[in-house]
């Protein structure tokens, strides 16, 4: 199936795959998104999300930018990062319209943090898990008819 065939590129994919370009061109992606993420951190929207997410707690957590002393579990502090990129509006974007960089490096920066300290993952085994989703929300993006003609919509 299309699907399994997607699952087993990306399953396949190991830290040997990364170009030096490719490696070059991620970190000034996440350098980017991280600037734009805790410039992000001062919006109203951002500060909206991060007191609705104070419900949540956990005995794992991740770190919310912009906040020494403020974690939460890693689903919500991917949601509120994902939250301050994006309420700049100033995140990398690529043909079809999308910001990948806002929607992945929030998540794979909060599900690093949760690893336990004897399993920390290497700063390479970071930048692959970056350019996979990356890879993953592109491949899903060139998938769906809605986002075929963006540019001609708008």
């Amino acid at each position: 199936t299309i699907t399994g065939n997607f699952a087993s590129v990306i399953h396949g994919l190991n830290a040997n795959h990364l170009t030096d370009q490719v490696i070059q061109r991620s970190k000034r992606m996440i350098l980017d998104t991280l600037g734009v993420g805790l410039l992000g951190t001062s919006t109203e929207v951002c500060h909206k999300v991060t007191q609705y997410s104070k419900l949540y707690s956990s005995d794992i957590s991740s770190t919310v930018w912009g906040h020494l002393d403020f974690r939460l579990p890693p689903l919500y502090a991917a949601f509120v990062n994902g939250v301050a990129v994006h309420s700049m509006d100033f995140d990398d974007t690529w043909h079809p319209a999308t910001h990948p960089s806002g929607a992945v490096l929030p998540a794979v920066i909060a599900v690093s943090e949760a690893f336990p300290q004897k399993k920390k993952i290497s700063g390479l085994d970071l930048l692959l898990a970056f350019n996979v989703g990356i890879e993953v929300q592109g491949r899903l993006l060139c998938f769906s008819s809605e986002a075929r003609n963006i540019p001609k919509r708008y």
